[in-house]
Parts: structure tokens; sequence; C-alpha cells
């Protein structure tokens, strides 16, 4: 199984994908940003974009990189990556599924000042103006598809490990 945690920066997805990790037995985290990263090291550089979601190799790499490491461990993955574009989960969701890999789809949400506030007073990454940018993107999102394709988690006023727990409530539940 895969436990995905949507949403868009300072929701507190990579927080709380650690902690769901160690509250479902035979979890692992799997950030996906890591396959970008490598796409993003080829020589010489692929075309030039601003979101290596955009370069077409990027989501069957995921799903691909998914369902090796899950056949070779089993148990579940927790995968903490932001897809605010609805064709690009659309593809990724498919390939999930063709490989009959359960998913539970989650959005970590919170409201625009909140998400702003956290972004600007991350002690690790410091205030990004990327972080930022994406705000709107998600708005958008949320609004047009994606809280309809997920079980959307208010996080404004929970902690990470409350935050936590809901998410594995709701996958037992």
């Amino acid at each position: 199984m895969i436990v995905w945690l949507n949403g868009t920066h300072g929701a507190g997805k990579t927080t709380t994908s650690a902690l769901v990790q160690q509250l479902i037995p035979d979890s692992r985290v799997f950030d996906a940003e890591k396959v970008g990263e490598t796409l993003m090291d080829i020589t010489p550089r692929l075309p030039a974009t601003d979101n290596f979601q955009h370069w077409p190799p990027w989501r069957p790499l995921v799903v691909e990189t998914a369902r090796r490491v899950l056949d070779y461990t089993g148990g579940t993955l927790v995968m903490p990556m932001t897809v605010l574009v609805e064709q690009y989960w659309r593809e990724i969701s498919a390939g999930l599924a063709h490989h009959a890999i359960p998913v539970r789809h989650f959005v970590l949400h919170a409201d625009q000042d909140t998400l702003r506030a956290r972004i600007e007073r991350d002690a690790v990454m410091g205030p990004s103006s990327f972080r930022l940018d994406h705000l709107e993107p998600y708005a958008e999102a949320a609004r047009t598809w994606l809280h309809g394709e997920a079980e959307v988690i208010d996080t404004t006023h929970l902690t990470p490990a409350e935050t936590a727990l809901k998410v594995v409530e709701a996958v037992k539940g």
C-alpha cells in the first residue's frame, strides 16, 4: 500500500511522513522528489523547466520505483509529495492502479496565512520564494480537483503528531 501525503509547501508533509512511518509497522518513507533530483543530475541537462514534474519521465519513474520497492520490501510506502497538476496525479494513480497497488491519498491542508507563516519561519529550509510561489497553484488545485481526489486533513491547528495520528487512524479505519 501507498500512503500519499499531498499538499503544498508548509502543510507538514515531510514531518508528518516520518511520524506516520513510525506508527505503521513495516513501512518506509519514499520521497519522490529524489526521482526528480536524479533527473536534474543528468548531463547534459534535460530541457529547461521550473519543475522536474514537467519532465515526462518523472511520473512513470515514480510509479516504477514505488512498485519495485514494494515488490522488494512489501509493507507500506509513505510518500510525501506535492502534485498539483491533475494530469500528473492521474498518470501516477493510474500507473499504481495498473500494478494493483492500493493508494490512500491524503491532502494536508492549512489556510494560506498559516502556510505562509510556516514557510517564512522554517528553521531548516528558511524562507523560500519557490515555496511561497506554490501557494496560489495549490489553492487553485484545491478548489478545482485536488480536494475531491483525496482525504483532506486540515493541519492549521494540528501538531505534526496529531496529523500523523489522523492519517494512521484513517488508514487503519
